[in-house]
């Protein structure tokens, strides 16, 4: 039928996550399977796409992958309108994308990524390619989706991590700080922070300042809590008083700062890209696959301009126009942060009701 969907373009775009070869696969069978379409992956990411590097790709180079990690595909952080390269080249690489895009006769172009990722496909769009997105990251910070596939992956790696900091802490009756990843955001720090019991958590979107957190510390060693575990993300601010030196990680300040303000025995520990590796969780499974699945159908429905998002339970798209240039930070009012007060996690921005230091 005329004006049918029949080819369609696959990337993987910015950091790896657990769960791009389950979307990748979700998109590409659906794409197959169900509606007869030929699909193309781009290797790397925008370079791929820049370079007319691709592969066709079939059913059975599609098994096998749900549960790997990485991406078939590979990426990268190419970023083709970044400014000093756009004025460099007078926008050729835009320009190579298009052609490529053209040469290869596709209907659209589905662009799995996060922030950075979703910014330049809603540009492509804006240029006249039909482009559909994808959310994925471990932070779970791509606006307007409630969930991004990684993110469950990442928060099961952090916690078990977590975990294991309080047989150590508890052993040598020291403080034992936990850097986990976030640069903008704490959904990753906060909830794995949460599951791990960490006692402190401190995320970039809550300021906390040293007094209070030296005072919380003191007031457990006083309750009769030998040891203490400070989940951090890496993003945070680090007040003035503890300011850190150029190259040190935000783990590293805060570990230092307690030692010196408490006394107390600390050490940190950078989880780094451990959080970003490995198999997905089987909920990070079912959502890329669900979310690769959708994607398919918006292609056959020429829904372009859009990315494929959860509302709840439910799958929805929203407008590329909408989610470029946007992070959902995590609120301060969020019910998962109101509950951890409850039980006396301290975020550093107020003492703790619970636990008091000894006149």
């Amino acid at each position: 039928m005329a004006g049918t969907v029949k080819k369609i373009g696959i990337l993987t775009a910015g950091g790896d996550c657990p769960g791009l070869n389950a979307a990748i696969r979700g998109v590409g069978k659906t794409a197959i399977l169900k509606y007869g379409m030929k699909v193309y992956g781009f290797s790397s990411g925008y370079l791929g796409l820049i370079n007319g590097e691709y592969r066709k790709l079939n059913e059975k180079s599609l098994s096998g992958i749900l549960t790997l990690g990485g991406t078939i595909l590979g990426t990268s952080r190419e970023k083709p309108f970044k400014p000093q390269e756009y004025e460099e080249y007078i926008g050729s690489k835009p320009e190579r994308i298009l052609e490529n895009y053209d040469r290869l006769g596709l209907d659209t172009l589905i662009c799995i990524g996060g922030n950075g990722t979703m910014k330049t496909a809603g540009k492509l769009q804006g240029m006249g390619l039909n482009v559909i997105g994808v959310p994925k990251t471990i932070d779970n910070d791509v606006w307007g989706t409630d969930v991004t596939f990684g993110f469950d992956s990442a928060v099961n790696i952090a916690t078990e991590a977590i975990d294991r900091m309080h047989t150590t802490a508890n052993s040598h009756k020291r403080i034992m700080v936990v850097e986990v990843m976030g640069h903008h955001t704490g959904w990753l720090t906060l909830f794995s922070g949460v599951a791990g019991g960490g006692d402190v958590i401190l995320v970039p979107e809550i300021e906390w300042k040293p007094e209070i957190l030296k005072d919380y510390l003191l007031g457990r060693l006083d309750a009769g809590k030998p040891y203490s575990i400070v989940v951090v993300a890496e993003g945070i601010k680090i007040p003035k008083k503890g300011r850190k030196r150029k190259q040190e990680s935000a783990g590293t300040a805060v570990a230092t700062m307690i030692q010196e303000l408490t006394g107390i025995e600390t050490r940190e520990t950078i989880l780094g890209y451990i959080q970003r590796g490995g198999s997905p969780s089987p909920r990070d499974r079912m959502i890329a696959t669900e979310l690769g699945a959708y994607t398919a159908g918006m292609a056959s429905n020429k829904e372009f301009g859009r990315m494929a998002a959860y509302k709840g339970y439910d799958l929805i798209s929203v407008g590329l126009d909408e989610v470029a240039g946007k992070i959902k930070y995590v609120p301060r009012e969020h019910p998962l942060i109101h509950h951890a007060r409850s039980i006396d996690t301290c975020f550093g921005d107020g003492m703790p009701d619970i636990i008091r230091r000894k006149g």
